[in-house]
């Protein structure tokens, strides 16, 4: 198992290091890859059909966040460039007509172990709200920590997760919000907006919004260990270094 650590300088550069993921996985070997990209708004295919677009990414862009086309997902999402983690882990590919269930059960297992391993007492919900941030089969909620006693209990999207395949290799990935979740849902409120997909910005959470740590880097080495697994043999490489 080969484990990239680290962000490179560029939003591109960073963006290349995880394209190496892929690459590693067909040539035989998984990898995983838990970090804090660059502050930007990654908008999928299914965006860049809608008249909206060009808007959208003007207001992205007047906000502070980059816009940028991503090859895994749906809808947009927003990183802030501090506390927004993303995650893929890769591996080879034998068949590339089956284990997508497999791929995505692993990940989103491993995700639910590496939440409920963190302090506050987190208990991760398949599924989400209605229009949610990049709405997709595979999501996890938390409850909202501003919940009041006694009422219904309100769950906030904090995961999403994606998948590609190629004919030799897979990379299921996804975002965790771990903090900030006030300005991510209004750039993302904003966006939508000008894309006319409906969204709620109070489906936005975060982990410390849940009662969990708001440490970015306690929360990447969860997410990281849990997706590793008990790999037999792990080789660490630092994505600045290789830049």
């Amino acid at each position: 198992m080969r484990v990239l650590r680290g962000r490179a300088a560029t939003i591109e550069t960073d963006r290349e290091a995880s394209r190496r993921l892929l690459s590693t996985a067909a040539d035989g070997e998984p990898a995983v890859r838990v970090w804090t990209p660059h502050r930007q708004i990654a908008f999928g295919r299914r965006d860049r059909r809608l008249e909206g677009y060009d808007r959208a990414r003007e207001r992205a862009r007047a906000r502070g966040f980059p816009p940028v086309e991503r090859d895994v997902g749906g809808r947009a999402v927003a990183y802030d460039g501090e506390t927004t983690l993303a995650f893929a882990r890769a591996e080879p590919v034998a068949d590339f007509r089956r284990g997508t269930d497999d791929r995505y059960e692993r990940a989103t297992a491993a995700v639910e172990d590496a939440l409920r391993s963190l302090a506050g007492g987190l208990e991760p919900v398949r599924g989400e709200p209605d229009d949610s941030f990049c709405p997709g089969t595979h999501s996890l909620s938390l409850a909202a920590g501003d919940g009041e006693e006694g009422g219904t209990e309100r769950h906030r999207k904090v995961v999403g997760i994606a998948q590609r395949v190629r004919q030799d290799a897979a990379v299921v990935a996804g975002i965790v919000l771990v903090a900030n979740r006030g300005r991510l849902a209004t750039v993302l409120e904003s966006v939508y907006g000008a894309l006319e997909v409906p969204f709620d910005p109070d489906t936005v959470g975060s982990v410390a919004d849940a009662g969990g740590p708001p440490d970015p880097s306690v929360v990447r080495a969860a997410v990281e260990d849990a997706l590793v697994g008990d790999a037999s043999t792990v080789t660490v490489e630092s994505v600045e270094a290789s830049e």
